[in-house]
């Protein structure tokens, strides 16, 4: 998708009941938060901190304003991009974000599943520094045996204390060529050891499917990214008649909405699934027709559930669709769009927020389950799909 086109791209209503977008919920995806994606976000763990407070009156920033600042700043010979970052920041935008043209590539190949590194996420754990939250499975990292919970310590020799973790992330992307090589000084415990990772293009699995000892059907997805939705729909569609599905939404931070839309689609006979407002202009997300809407279904969320997957929640809950377990949601439910800069930079800014099918605001305020459990959330979720006659 060149830098600068619109995500919201419709079809016609005679072609799908209403209109499904290719819209960008920005929240930080699982994909691009590992390592050689999105350098300018965190990773999806550091991103579960508790929501900011509620705030759907978010000020917008106004993208001419930000193209002319880019404009005069590179008329004084200095960085157009640089400048876009200091407007957004001082504009409260809080989900606005500047990427230079390579930057927006990585964005744009996680979207599709992909991304160049050496597959670990990191993320800061309290006052203990950086620390790897997930290990991309056979990847560099993995293959070098670095696990979940260690502490990086520096990157190229560089210390990490004091960077953000967006900076750490920037470094261990580095730039972004699968073969180029990355130095990591890593703790575990009293162990410390130097290692050598050769990046490498992985590809992210977005949606696992496993059948349960009950018969029930687990369908875990990780994020939104490309063809998320329709992975969905087939194992619905594969799941044995009768058979409940538990749809795991943990920790998924989002993706396309046109993903999610169509992840709806496969447990609703269309209808809305949620609005949205584009400066200060209504418009709907809808679900195609000719999903299941019998089959006994629980979402499990939590405090990582984010973006997406947030809409996805609140329209099989607001429909009465599917009984939602687990904790409160993160509550991102601002839409960003793209706007392009003079030095060929992208702008990703806040223009609207969505609702709910029964106009719930979900910005700030996530979405609370119907049943509020913490720990054994899966084991809780379990029983209640069996209690809907969803397991043998």
């Amino acid at each position: 998708m060149p830098a600068g086109l619109d995500l919201f791209s419709f079809r016609p209503r005679g072609t799908v009941r209403g209109a499904v977008l290719t819209l960008v919920f920005t929240g930080v995806l699982a994909t691009a938060a590992a390592t050689g994606s999105l350098p300018r976000q965190e990773s999806a763990e550091a991103a579960q901190r508790p929501a900011p407070s509620p705030a759907p009156d978010d000020t917008t920033v106004d993208s001419a304003a930000l193209s002319r600042a880019a404009a005069a700043a590179m008329a004084d010979g200095k960085s157009g991009k640089k400048a876009a970052e200091e407007f957004v920041s001082r504009s409260g935008d809080r989900w606005g974000a500047v990427y230079d043209k390579k930057e927006y590539a990585e964005f744009e190949q996680a979207l599709d599943g992909s991304y160049t590194g050496v597959g670990l996420s990191a993320g800061r754990s309290g006052t203990s520094g950086i620390r790897v939250t997930r290990v991309h499975a056979d990847g560099p990292a993995d293959r070098a045996g670095i696990r979940t919970g260690d502490a990086l310590v520096a990157v190229d020799g560089r210390p990490v204390d004091g960077l953000s973790v967006s900076e750490v992330v920037s470094s261990l992307r580095g730039d972004g060529v699968p073969g180029s090589t990355v130095v990591l000084r890593v703790e575990r415990g009293r162990a410390a050891w130097t290692q050598t990772l050769r990046r490498a293009r992985l590809t992210t699995d977005p949606v696992t499917v496993r059948r349960l000892d009950d018969g029930a059907v687990l369908i875990r997805v990780a994020a939104f990214t490309k063809g998320a939705g329709a992975r969905v729909r087939e194992a619905v569609r594969a799941a044995p008649a009768g058979a409940g599905v538990l749809l795991d939404l943990r920790g998924n931070s989002g993706g396309l909405v046109e993903e999610a839309a169509v992840a709806a689609s496969a447990f609703l006979d269309g209808g809305l699934v949620a609005t949205y407002d584009v400066r200060g202009e209504e418009r709907a997300v809808y679900a195609e027709g000719g999903g299941d809407t019998g089959r006994p279904l629980v979402a499990l969320v939590d405090g990582g559930t984010m973006s997406a997957a947030e809409l996805l929640t609140g329209a099989l809950q607001d429909r009465g669709r599917a009984v939602t377990v687990g904790s409160r949601t993160f509550g991102k439910g601002s839409v960003q769009m793209p706007s392009a800069l003079p030095d060929g930079s992208v702008a990703e800014l806040t223009v609207g927020h969505y609702r709910t099918p029964a106009g719930h605001a979900v910005d700030g305020r996530g979405i609370t389950p119907d049943l509020s459990v913490g720990e054994r959330a899966e084991e809780r979720a379990r029983t209640v799909l069996s209690g809907l006659g969803g397991g043998s």
